[in-house]
């Protein structure tokens, strides 16, 4: 998805697959409130590449990776058209949304992590780098959408992306293989994340009624 270092192939192409399934979860969200196909690909597009680029602005890092790589566009915006082809395929849309999501959401953010290492960041600015890329897509397509945000109301979803960049960057400290490493935390990111879908895990919730009685 992002600028990567040329050994880690694996992130590389976890990073299309990723792009790929953000942009699918959108397209069945727009399905959900009856888009255009118009307006499909668009939130295909927005969903997979507005977690990278608000990351690429606070960092300051440019050009922002769609317009160095417009391919990531017409990548993501055919993946949103596909899925208006083979949604009714699906016999368990709810299912395939949350497993395409927790996909974007672990890939995402290791890159994350990975272009916040490279500008130079300290580890406390890659791990809020790495949850933003993994998290801000979404938050725009459910606002869209018009729903409350994933990341406000279900199972364990941010503390999923906290928990993927710290076990991401612990690499650099042991000096392992980081295309072995790379492997590790997807499986180990996702696992969490579908864990705490199967278990229902969460943070704890705040009830105030407003009234003092």
């Amino acid at each position: 998805m992002w600028t990567l270092p040329p050994s880690d192939t694996v992130l590389h192409l976890l990073s299309y697959v990723a792009l790929t399934a953000q942009a699918m979860t959108a397209a069945l969200a727009a399905g959900r409130r009856s888009m255009d196909w118009a307006g499909v690909c668009m939130l295909g597009c927005i969903t997979a590449l507005g977690g990278g680029t608000i990351r690429d602005v606070l960092l300051g890092h440019y050009p922002l990776v769609w317009v160095q790589n417009p391919f990531y566009l017409g990548l993501t915006a055919v993946a949103a058209f596909v899925t208006i082809l083979i949604a009714r395929l699906v016999h368990r849309l709810n299912l395939a949304f949350l497993v395409l999501d927790a996909i974007g959401l672990v890939v995402f953010t290791m890159a994350g992590c990975d272009v916040a290492m490279q500008v130079g960041a300290s580890l406390t600015i890659v791990i809020v780098a790495g949850m933003i890329t993994g998290c801000a897509g979404g938050v725009l397509r459910d606002i869209l959408c018009n729903d409350v945000p994933l990341l406000f109301r279900s199972e364990l979803y941010a503390s999923v992306a906290v928990a993927t960049g710290l076990f991401y960057t612990t690499t650099f400290g042991f000096s392992l293989n980081h295309e072995v490493w790379t492997a590790l935390t997807f499986v180990f990111g996702l696992t969490l994340r579908l864990l705490a879908i199967r278990f229902k895990w969460e943070m704890p919730k705040f009830v105030f009624s407003g009234d003092p009685r």
